[in-house]
C-alpha cells in the first residue's frame, strides 16, 4: 500500500526548531523523526511514500537527496576513506514522491493535492508524520478490511498528565478521573483509506472535521484501538521523553532495530555494485550524486 506522509505544518509548539525545519524534520538520535515514521512502515513492508511538502520543503527535499546510508548503517571504511562498502541500508528499495501541496494548506486540501499520484489504488495508508508507535500494522489494517469501511484511524490513550471531570446539571462533580486511565480515545494519526474517501471530501475541508462527519453520518468509519506505545512529537517535553527512550536503547518504535542485531553476526558486505569507490574523502549515499543518478554495475539494485 501507498503512505502518503502530510508535512506541510509550521510546528508552532516547536518554535525553537520550526524557525529553521519544518516539525517532522526535528532530530531524534541522528536522523529526524519523519524518518522513523518512515522506518516503521517501510519494517511492514510498506515502501512506496508520497510526502505531501509545504513550510519548508525544500529541508525534506535536500535531506533525502544528499542522504548518507552511513549515518544509521555499519560499514567498512578501507583505502584511507576512499572506499566505503556499507553492509546493509535504509532506503534503497523505497520510492519516495515529492509534492508541494502549499505552506498554509489544510490536511484535506493536501490529501486532494496528491490524489492523482494514488490512481488505481483501492486503499492507501497516510500519517501525521510526527507520532510513533510499535503498533502492529497488519492487524490494523486487516481490521481496517474486515470492517469494510472507507476511512479507519489508530485509537489511542492520551498520554498527557490531567484529570477530566464529570459534572451534572447543577454543576456538581460526579467523577474525577486520570485522562489516562478514562475511556477516552484520542485520533493517533495513523489512518488506513479507501479510495471513495476522495468522495467525501471537498476543497478547503479538513479530513478528520468535515470528511470523517460525512463517514459516520453513514457509518464509514472505524477505530484500531491500541493501548501500547504512542507518542506524538507536539512539545519539547515530547521529544525530551522520546530521547530519553533511546538513552537507555531502543526505542519501542524501532522494530527493526531487533532484526538488525538478531542478523547482525551474520553481516557481510553489500551486492559490488553498490560499493562505492571515490577519490576523495566520501559523503556516501548514494545513489544520486549532485542531483543525477550515478551508474552501478547491476541495474537491479538502483534506487527506483
Amino acid at each position: 500500500m501507498k503512505v502518503v506522509l502530510f508535512c506541510g505544518g509550521l510546528g508552532m509548539r516547536l518554535r525553537d526548531y520550526s524557525n529553521t525545519i519544518p516539525k517532522p524534520m526535528v532530530p531524534l538520535r541522528y536522523r529526524p523523526v519523519l524518518w522513523h515514521v518512515m522506518k516503521y512502515y517501510a519494517y511492514w513492508g510498506h515502501k512506496d511514500f508520497i510526502i505531501c511538502l509545504g513550510y519548508k520543503g525544500d529541508v525534506i527535499k535536500d535531506y533525502f537527496l544528499n542522504y548518507s546510508e552511513c549515518l544509521s548503517n555499519d560499514f567498512v571504511l578501507s583505502e584511507g576513506g576512499r572506499r566505503v562498502d556499507l553492509l546493509r541500508q535504509d532506503i534503497a528499495d523505497w520510492r519516495i514522491t515529492f509534492v508541494d501541496t502549499g505552506i498554509s494548506t489544510c490536511i484535506g486540501e493536501r490529501l486532494l493535492a496528491v490524489a492523482p499520484f494514488l490512481q488505481g489504488e483501492e486503499a492507501f495508508l497516510a500519517n501525521y508524520s510526527d507520532g510513533l508507535t510499535d503498533c502492529p500494522l497488519p492487524a490494523a489494517i486487516d481490521h481496517f478490511h474486515q470492517s469494510d469501511t472507507i476511512a479507519s484511524f489508530l485509537a489511542v490513550k492520551p498520554n498527557q498528565t490531567f484529570h477530566v471531570a464529570e459534572m451534572d446539571a447543577r454543576s456538581r462533580v460526579t467523577a474525577i478521573q486520570d485522562i489516562r486511565t478514562s475511556n477516552t480515545w484520542i485520533n493517533g494519526g495513523f489512518f488506513m483509506l479507501r479510495k471513495e474517501i476522495f468522495e467525501h471530501l471537498q476543497p478547503g475541508e479538513e479530513l478528520v472535521v468535515e470528511a470523517f462527519a460525512r463517514l459516520i453520518a453513514k457509518q464509514q468509519l472505524t477505530a484500531f484501538r491500541y493501548e501500547g506505545f504512542w507518542r506524538a512529537v507536539d512539545t519539547f517535553k515530547d521529544l525530551q521523553e522520546l530521547e530519553n527512550c533511546l538513552a537507555e536503547g531502543d526505542g519501542p518504535w524501532e522494530m527493526w532495530r531487533r532484526n538488525e542485531r538478531s542478523a547482525g553476526a551474520a553481516s557481510t558486505l553489500i551486492a559490488p555494485g553498490l560499493r562505492r569507490t571515490r577519490s576523495h574523502p566520501p559523503t556516501v549515499e548514494p545513489r544520486r550524486v549532485n542531483g543525477r543518478r550515478k551508474a552501478a554495475p547491476s541495474g537491479d539494485d538502483l534506487m527506483p
